[in-house]
């Protein structure tokens, strides 16, 4: 029988991270599975607790949060991997704001869909993303997708919100964020042996297909594709942002001319004239970086999902 290692962040979607955990708790305890359950008490606790957890041999390490709280655990499971541990996959059950790397690899949000994944135990292999500098010397690695400049700048203003939950959070601070960066850096992005230079508004490199909670940024991203998907928008005005948001909502973007789009298993990003605020997977990789380097790993991770014919 496997053992699994429940991992609960109870902060995730403003504290009601708790009481999910002990929902779980139940639903798996009725089920009769080996598991224990811990939580967690600061700041990537729980990619320490992941990287325990598939060194002493568990067989399924799961995060019960956000897309922060599944990062750290994407996290803890790759350097245990480097480490040596034996294969060990990962579950998620998503009660955060967003949700969007549970959302990529097709586990529906809350608990008992959540668990009822997790039972089902089927298993795919995923790529995974690795972004190097910022905050991050020596690489960070993701499963949905990094942000560069508007998009992360949604996401700082996002996290300050108290009161708003879910999708709701990050449409108002992607209103708010209009009046507050719409500035772009000139950014120079090296991919394909190709080099681009140009004001960017926003680069989304993207494993996964959904960033801040019903925002297309990849609509035909894949995990296991093999491919970063890039969004990139040049310097428009506020009033072309707004014309922009339903397109990002509906992933229709690309057909817009200050959109582009590509594909590719490496970019980075040096910032010609200003910063380069910037996210993965929702955590803060820089507020004011220069350069970024971004590179798809191939079939790094198991992460227990949906079958493919019930994942939409």
């Amino acid at each position: 029988m496997s053992r699994y290692k429940i991992i609960v962040n109870p902060t995730a979607d403003r504290g009601n991270g708790d009481a999910a955990g002990d929902q779980v708790d139940q639903i798996l305890y009725r089920q009769g599975l080996e598991y224990d359950v811990v939580r967690t008490e600061c700041p990537w606790h729980a990619a320490e607790l992941a990287e325990e957890a598939a060194l002493s041999g568990y067989d399924v390490v799961v995060s019960v949060g956000g897309d922060g709280t599944a990062n750290e655990v994407l996290n803890g499971l790759m350097r245990a991997k480097k480490g040596g541990a034996a294969e060990c996959a990962m579950g998620m059950i998503g009660v955060g704001t967003g949700n969007d790397f549970a959302f990529g690899v097709g586990v529906p949000p809350g608990v008992e869909a959540g668990c009822e994944v997790l039972l089902g135990d089927h298993r795919q292999v995923i790529d995974v993303g690795r972004v190097t500098g910022g905050q991050y010397p020596k690489g960070r690695y993701f499963g949905n997708g990094v942000g560069i400049g508007f998009d992360a700048a949604v996401g700082f203003e996002a996290a300050k919100m108290e009161r708003l939950h879910g999708f709701l959070a990050y449409l108002v601070a992607t209103l708010k964020t209009v009046f507050l960066y719409y500035q772009a850096p000139i950014i120079r992005m090296e991919f394909n042996d190709q080099t681009l230079i140009q004001p960017s508004l926003l680069v989304s490199i993207m494993n996964g297909r959904r960033m801040g909670g019903g925002f297309m940024m990849a609509p035909q991203g894949q995990p296991d594709d093999g491919l970063l998907h890039l969004c990139i928008a040049g310097q428009v005005s506020r009033p072309r942002i707004f014309a922009l948001i339903p397109r990002f909502l509906k992933g229709t973007q690309a057909s817009h001319p200050a959109i582009q789009t590509g594909r590719t298993q490496r970019i980075v990003a040096t910032a010609v004239e200003g910063t380069l605020p910037a996210h993965a997977d929702g955590e803060t990789i820089a507020t004011e970086g220069k350069q970024l380097d971004i590179e798809l790993l191939p079939r790094q991770m198991q992460v227990v999902c949906r079958p493919p014919e019930h994942v939409q």
